[in-house]
């Protein structure tokens, strides 16, 4: 079986890292005119930041929180688990556009922690075409849109609900999680321990 599998937020625990950088940026080098879109999943959309703010931000801010973001608690068990009954693990994000090695240094990060995917797709801002030429069987996505865009074109997905995200209908094709041992029951119970 081929699951996708979304970096920041489902891999690494990057959220809680990324809402304090926004509050702090916001008020130490823009106006402090807070949140004006609270509900906005990306972080740069939710306050009155111009684009030139928000290409700072992006720059001084999104590597180093990667970087410096640990593990998922339980990414690194289950993974390692779903590799060994032979899933083939392929990481998709829209991450990548950052200057320097990030993308380097992400990979390592990961390798590191003992986690080895069999596929990398960066800067996939729409992730639909990837899922659908590999033929994915479970995307596990924290991203909203992302995670409906999917079930609504018949891709089984997860949605890994972190801090920022928001309710989703659960249909035949969308099953909100909110941990690595919830994805493990899923995929064991839909797909067996074995190929």
């Amino acid at each position: 079986m081929k699951i996708g599998i979304d970096v920041d937020g489902v891999i690494l625990d990057y959220e809680k890292g990324l809402l304090t950088a926004a509050e702090l940026f916001d008020m130490e080098k823009c106006r402090g005119n807070g949140k004006i879109r609270p509900n906005e999943f990306i972080m740069q959309n939710r306050y009155d930041w111009t684009e030139e703010e928000k290409k700072r931000f992006m720059k001084e801010e999104f590597s180093n929180l990667s970087i410096e973001a640990p593990i998922v608690p339980g990414a690194k068990c289950v993974l390692q688990k779903l590799k060994k009954m032979g899933h083939e693990l392929i990481v998709i994000s829209a991450r990548g556009k950052e200057e320097g090695s990030f993308i380097e240094n992400i990979i390592e990060k990961i390798e590191k922690e003992g986690i080895y995917p069999d596929k990398y797709y960066w800067k996939k801002q729409e992730k639909l075409e990837v899922c659908q030429a590999e033929e994915i069987d479970v995307m596990i996505d924290d991203k909203p849109t992302t995670c409906q865009t999917m079930a609504e074109n018949h891709i089984k997905t997860l949605y890994f609900r972190g801090i920022r995200g928001w309710d989703l209908e659960e249909n035949e094709y969308l099953k909100e999680v909110s941990n690595w041992g919830e994805v493990y029951r899923y995929i064991v119970r839909e797909y067996g321990k074995t190929m």
